[in-house]
């Protein structure tokens, strides 16, 4: 069985290692990534089974995004998770409206990422 693909999307360096030790270690294989556009870019290339995705990043936002990912009919299958610190009502909202799947607020537990992501991929 191949390994299941996830693309990391997180302009802080700190976080998208530790983010990427976290999967591997659970068998997945991971591409970290830190803006937008090279997001956009990975997914054509790589194709994941799963996005993780922050909200403020350079250029283009995850909210735009994920807005994309969802409106393209090659890649709206796959499940968008959330990933930020923008915690307001409001941006909750705004994540739903553009597609994405999940929220997760940071500070974030290890064990409930991991849950959240087998659950979209099992």
């Amino acid at each position: 069985m191949s390994k299941k693909k996830i693309l990391i999307v997180e302009d802080e360096e700190s976080l998208l290692k530790l983010e990427s030790i976290l999967l591997t270690s659970r068998g997945y294989e991971v591409k970290g990534v830190a803006d937008g556009q090279a997001a956009l870019d990975a997914i054509g290339s790589m194709k994941p089974d799963l996005v993780l995705l922050d909200i403020m990043l350079p250029e283009i936002d995850g909210f735009e995004v994920c807005r994309q990912i969802k409106s393209n009919d090659a890649t709206r299958h796959i499940p968008v998770i959330m990933l930020t610190a923008k915690k307001s009502r409001e941006d909750m909202a705004r994540g739903e409206q553009v597609g994405a799947d999940w929220y997760i607020t940071k500070p974030f537990k290890s064990a409930m990422v991991i849950e959240t992501i087998q659950r979209f991929l099992t």
